[in-house]
């Protein structure tokens, strides 16, 4: 069925179709339930390439709480200091760590970064170096909010 799949994806391509995960014809109903969520994401394609978005988005309660709590220590900051510590944090989580990739991302300069990770170290403490806190953070910030606190 692979390449019934990948000739059906390139033939929707960039038509705003939406492709469900292939599924034995008793189980469709998951199928079409997936697609039906990515669509109410305003996603297209290969629904299989938005896992990660699907997942995260499964329970936007829990997210919410998630977010809340584990982003906590940013609450009694201006909201546009916490946003731009939590745009910084987001951007260190997914590259890793790696300065110069996350000023990049950011369009700010290093040095920038260095100085809202010292804030961000000063806030969270020794959280940021445990790795069931980097989960959540990963988490709670890997997909971006619609509108952001």
């Amino acid at each position: 069925h692979g390449r019934r799949r990948a000739t059906l994806l390139r033939a929707v391509r960039d038509r705003g179709c939406l492709v469900g995960p292939a599924r034995p014809w008793l189980e469709v109903r998951a199928s079409y339930e997936r697609a039906l969520r990515a669509r109410s994401l305003d996603l297209t394609g290969d629904t299989e390439a938005h896992l990660p978005r699907l997942v995260l988005t499964a329970d936007p309660s829990a997210l919410e709480d998630l977010r809340s709590s584990v982003l906590a220590p940013l609450g009694d900051l201006k909201p546009s200091s916490a946003a731009k510590l939590r745009e910084t944090l987001r951007a260190w989580l997914l590259h890793q760590g790696r300065r110069d990739e996350v000023a990049a991302a950011l369009f700010v300069h290093p040095q920038t970064v260095r100085y809202r990770m010292n804030q961000l170290r000063e806030l969270f403490g020794e959280r940021l170096e445990d790795p069931d806190t980097v989960l959540a953070l990963t988490i709670a910030l890997g997909v971006e909010e619609e509108s952001p606190e």
